[in-house]
């Protein structure tokens, strides 16, 4: 099977590696001149608006999906109509929209943050009246790992959060006093059948994913599985979707959806029987889905903005090591550790360990 995918991170290139080994090869359109699923792949050096590329990726490719949800909805809905493409079209227009997206998981009967739209600056006295209290403000648009946000403290911090966010349609919501955040991966075959990960506990520094740690026999997977399931089942939805949460007295609060494969999940990866990349491949296939159940007790550690020396960090047990190849950059994700342990107490001791080696070893 020749997969077509929309978009060349680091995302892409996972899914290569797990579909090459099934068997597959692959197709990746992304405008960036060396994207990481290059080495995993064909590369199509074009804007995902461009019908020649476009028509190039549907006729060499039995079956497209994606791994950046920024693609241009009206791409996805050309190739629907052209050829055979999950998720979606319907999930990647609302995950691209936060107020449409909001408006959607309420209509599912499921809890959201308070939250109100912003479109001209002359609303914004209203808005933060409404959400009467501190917030972020955030673009309707085009919005990842802490960008398009603002946060506010009163009116005036709204009327200049909408200055610097450039005028553009934003949504208010009012800050949510959480004891953690979480997200669920799963997997939803064309027929239905589904196939949950343990939820994840995440943490984020300066806006972006730091570290997720897996959760064995939390009480909110239950909830969390039917809340995913609400979503995945009213979209018809085929592939893997990943749902972010907030735990507010014990309860969860919707935060946002990822219509794709996800960092939270990337753990599954050396640290589950079936990985979401390859249930991801399984799911929009039609194939039997992979068993979800982890190893062992597992976490997942973003490297950001450098790199280590791999020797500093593969001398420590239970550390699988992977580089995406992109050049480095401040707040730009280049790789992930994985760390596998007994238990937690031994994991958690590995953690240490393992801050500390990064702490101690040159970047480059």
């Amino acid at each position: 099977m020749h997969i077509g995918v929309l978009g060349g991170g680091q995302l892409g290139q996972m899914l290569g590696l797990a579909g090459i080994g099934l068997g597959h090869r692959f197709s990746f359109l992304d405008p960036a001149e060396r994207p990481p699923a290059a080495q995993v792949g064909r590369h199509i050096r074009a804007e995902y608006d461009d019908p020649e590329a476009l028509e190039r990726l549907v006729r060499e490719c039995d079956l497209i999906t994606l791994e950046f949800e920024n693609v241009p909805e009206a791409t996805a809905r050309w190739i629907d109509q052209h050829a055979e493409i999950a998720p979606p079209p319907q999930a990647l227009a609302i995950a691209q929209d936060r107020l449409t997206e909001k408006l959607f998981f309420q209509q599912q009967g499921l809890a959201v943050a308070p939250f109100v739209a912003l479109d001209t600056a002359e609303q914004a006295q209203s808005a933060f009246a409404e959400i009467n209290g501190p917030g972020i403000l955030k673009t309707r648009r085009l919005g990842y790992d802490g960008k398009g946000q603002v946060r506010f403290e009163d009116s005036d911090g709204v009327s200049a959060g909408f200055e610097q966010l450039g005028r553009v349609p934003c949504i208010l919501e009012g800050l949510v006093d959480f004891e953690r955040e979480v997200s669920m991966v799963c997997a939803r075959r064309a027929d239905g059948q589904m196939a949950f990960y343990p939820l994840t506990e995440n943490e984020h520094q300066n806006g972006i994913l730091y570290q997720s740690r897996v959760l064995t026999d939390d009480p909110l997977q239950q909830p969390a599985q039917s809340a995913c399931r609400a979503v995945a089942d009213a979209l018809d939805y085929v592939g893997v979707l990943t749902i972010e949460f907030f735990v507010r007295n014990g309860e969860l609060l919707v935060n946002e959806m990822a219509p794709r494969v996800h960092n939270s999940g990337h753990w599954s990866l050396g640290g589950a029987v079936c990985s979401q990349f390859e249930n991801h491949l399984r799911a929009i296939l039609g194939w039997p889905l992979g068993s979800t159940k982890p190893h062992s007790a597992a976490l997942m550690r973003n490297l950001v903005g450098a790199m280590p020396q791999p020797s500093a960090v593969l001398q420590l047990p239970g550390v699988l090591l992977q580089d995406y190849g992109k050049s480095a950059r401040p707040g730009r994700k280049l790789g992930h550790i994985t760390l596998l342990a007994a238990d937690q107490t031994t994991l958690d001791a590995q953690s240490e360990k393992l801050e500390q080696a990064l702490a101690d070893t040159p970047f480059g």
